[in-house]
């Protein structure tokens, strides 16, 4: 598919609330004139570091999501294909037309209480019915709803997760990199969105990870793995990559 545009939009709130996390992270690192030696104890210490176990959490809870995202869409698409969204054909008379309702709500918008129309709505509504009957069905056998509803669960899980760990003061540099590395993955919605302040958060994750590991070699820093495009799910508030199928597609 080709990227057809791309729509950024990030309420002044969400964003204010992302300075001061990444303010607070910052004052996490303590400054004065033996900035080595503090380095060198924040890394040095992961292993007792609430921060980086959250983050361990929060990275399967994650993943998790994001696996019964993609598998919900798949399930989706099979049972539109399947039987399609519920809907019904409906002629109008006196005006020569057929329009296409889906809920009942475009009914009552249609037909109000008219009772010349009366028939005319009860067909309409009989066959909405009928086809909500079917998708119901099919949805029982495909497990779409099950998933869509098992999702939601997970989602909420990672999200508490995440709350709680940015709030979790870290104690390594390791822990540091594992919150910016997390606000990476929950806000931004591709790899190299330029909207403010993702390069900022990138860069100094980019800092943290690379002095982690001239400190301590061997040390894992959260976000160093990082090699190409992260799993991506639609978040409201944040910006966003807007496909389109190419045309004839």
């Amino acid at each position: 598919m080709a990227d057809s545009e791309i729509s950024m939009t990030l309420p002044s709130v969400t964003r204010r609330k992302l300075l001061a996390g990444a303010a607070i992270t910052t004052m996490a690192l303590p400054c004065h004139n033996n900035s080595t030696a503090t380095a060198g104890k924040l890394s040095n210490n992961p292993a007792f570091d609430p921060a980086l176990s959250l983050w361990h959490e929060w990275k399967d809870a994650f993943g998790n999501t994001a696996e019964l995202c993609h598998k919900q869409q798949r399930l989706e698409t099979k049972l539109i294909g399947r039987v399609g969204f519920p809907c019904a054909d409906v002629y109008l008379p006196d005006e020569d037309v057929t329009v296409t309702v889906s809920w009942l709500g475009d009914i009552e918008e249609l037909f109000g209480d008219d009772p010349a129309l009366a028939d005319i709505r009860a067909r309409a509504e009989a066959d909405l019915a009928a086809h909500q009957a079917r998708w119901d069905e099919a949805d029982a056998e495909i497990g779409y709803s099950a998933t869509k509803r098992e999702e939601q669960e997970a989602s909420d899980r990672e999200q508490d997760v995440f709350d709680t760990l940015t709030h979790t003061p870290a104690t390594s540099l390791a822990g540091v990199a594992g919150k910016l590395d997390a606000i990476l993955r929950e806000g931004e919605s591709w790899e190299d969105c330029s909207d403010f302040p993702w390069p900022q958060v990138r860069s100094v994750l980019v800092d943290v990870v690379r002095i982690g590991q001239t400190l301590s070699p061997n040390a894992f820093m959260p976000g160093s793995d990082r090699k190409g495009p992260y799993q991506r799910r639609h978040r409201d508030g944040c910006c966003f990559r807007v496909w389109k199928a190419p045309e004839g597609s």
